[in-house]
């Protein structure tokens, strides 16, 4: 089971700023359906390739900041 939870609003905020830090992300490689998060950061992981503690670390620091741009 995922350490966070993401609902389809939040990802499309969030979406965008993982977007901009790893601009050769494409929407299609971030499709994201809620209560899929195992998924989002099993793909993640191998997209940027990084391990599973940083990548669910930049998610949630995400949605920590969800009104400001910064990731």
């Amino acid at each position: 089971m995922a350490e966070i939870m993401i609902s389809n609003k939040d990802w499309e905020r969030i979406k965008i700023k993982v977007q901009r830090k790893y601009n050769h992300l494409t929407d299609e490689q971030l499709q994201y359906t809620e209560g899929q998060e195992e998924s989002l950061i099993t793909r993640l992981m191998e997209l940027v390739n990084r391990d599973r503690r940083y990548v669910v670390f930049t998610l949630t620091k995400a949605l920590m900041n969800m009104d400001t741009n910064r990731l």
